[in-house]
């Protein structure tokens, strides 16, 4: 699933905050390592006793999300088309996000999908037969709609996630089949998509559902960077896109690490004005969190800058956590998998180095279930933990992070307090 919502442009994440299914805890592990420091559990949670920091179960930008994809799922079941197809023209037209940055066109249509998407994909997962009926309805209504890009879009988006779901799962004994489900349910998404060009709807879901479709095929790299480049310039304030960018640029998908830095360059060059540097890092992140590999071409002091020139520019709270995270988890050191070369691994410490100074200049609360995301596997397909497991893990790991980085003030008799007001030290009373 989780491949399936990053290639259709949402944030896996928004789909842990609708509680659509029970999740199994083996998928997250622990690691309470940091650059600030390595402690026990039982001393880390004795210096949490002296952090104050509130805490947000359930944040603005998990709302909005599950908002606009509960409204697009409740029209389509209400068969009321018109109505979402003017929700999602309008939410393109405005560039419509919500406030951590996810596209709300993108996050209707696929709230409009997901019961036909979650079926199909609960199916293969299981190596069931999936029932046809869900699709088939879905594949008559664009008819209905010729001129309206809005139908034709979320089915095709849905042809996507279930062809991406046929080539997941996929077993040695039916990889055969698979495959050609596979490129069946990529066709049909491509017959969809024809008559509608995004840039002549002005319509960024279209352009990034483009991109989706030749993120799956063998001739990506410049064909595909140009795709991404017509999105992002359509659509320069949304970090969503540049992210999807970097994900699709990796090996894994066909391309290369040399196609990727030189992508994130351009990227940032265009969109300076808005971002800073802030491109750069945006195209680098989810790479980086996919493929360690993609160190060695970083030019870390730029993606640095970049995630200054960010929260200079947005320092929402769930951005901060999501940042924080990154670094802490994503970047930390002795974790499994292939060693690193010694430029890589220098940039591993320069941006893991970073997490100190995001937490003492720009973090007010804690968004607990960022921090649990942060700790799930990239690329894992089994079934994730429960909501209130995900926030209880995130909570957990998080504060332990936070009182590693603080130890030191901590151990020098002070408590450490996070506020919107800034970091307060005050002597332990």
């Amino acid at each position: 699933m989780f491949d399936s919502l990053r290639i259709s442009g949402i944030n896996p994440l928004s789909v842990i905050t609708r509680g659509l299914s029970r999740w199994s805890l083996p998928f997250l592990k622990t690691k309470n390592h940091s650059k600030c420091g390595l402690y026990s559990d039982k001393s880390l949670d004795e210096l949490i006793r002296h952090i104050t920091l509130a805490s947000t179960p359930v944040s603005d930008e998990e709302i909005a999300r599950a908002t606009h994809q509960d409204n697009g799922q409740k029209l389509v079941r209400k068969d009321h088309w018109e109505h979402l197809s003017r929700l999602i023209r309008y939410a393109d037209d405005a560039r419509l996000s919500t406030p951590g940055g996810e596209v709300a066109s993108l996050l209707l249509a696929y709230g409009a999908r997901s019961d036909v998407v979650l079926s199909a994909e609960e199916a293969i997962r299981d190596g069931a037969e999936v029932d046809l009926s869900g699709i088939e309805a879905m594949d008559a209504i664009p008819g209905e709609f010729p001129e309206d890009y809005v139908p034709s879009l979320i089915v095709a988006l849905a042809h996507i996630d279930i062809g991406w779901a046929h080539k997941t799962y996929a077993g040695d004994t039916t990889a055969i089949e698979q495959r050609l489900r596979y490129k069946t349910h990529f066709k049909r998404a491509t017959e969809l998509l024809a008559p509608f060009d995004g840039v002549h709807f002005d319509a960024p879901s279209l352009c990034a559902a483009r991109c989706a479709l030749n993120a799956a095929d063998i001739l990506i790299g410049h064909r595909l960077a140009d795709d991404y480049q017509r999105l992002i310039d359509l659509d320069p304030d949304s970090p969503r896109h540049m992210r999807a960018l970097g994900q699709h640029l990796l090996p894994t998908h066909g391309g290369s690490y040399s196609t990727l830095e030189l992508e994130a360059r351009r990227t940032a060059a265009r969109t300076e004005g808005i971002w800073g540097a802030g491109a750069y890092s945006w195209v680098f992140l989810d790479a980086l969190a996919l493929d360690r590999q993609s160190l060695d071409l970083l030019d870390a002091d730029f993606f640095i800058e970049g995630i200054s020139d960010i929260l200079k520019r947005k320092s929402d709270q769930h951005l901060v956590n999501l940042l924080a995270a990154f670094c802490a988890i994503n970047m930390a050191p002795n974790q499994n998998g292939p060693a690193l070369s010694s430029r890589a691994e220098k940039n591993r410490n320069k941006v893991h180095n970073c997490l100190h100074w995001l937490l003492t200049e720009y973090l007010q609360e804690l968004h607990p279930l960022i921090w649990a995301q942060t700790l799930l596997e990239p690329g894992q397909t089994t079934l994730m933990p429960s909501r209130n497991a995900l926030v209880a893990r995130g909570q957990q790991t998080a504060m332990r992070i936070i009182a590693a980085c603080f130890a030191n003030d901590i151990n020098s008799g002070f408590n450490v307090k996070f506020s919107a007001k800034g970091l307060k030290r005050s002597p332990i009373e």
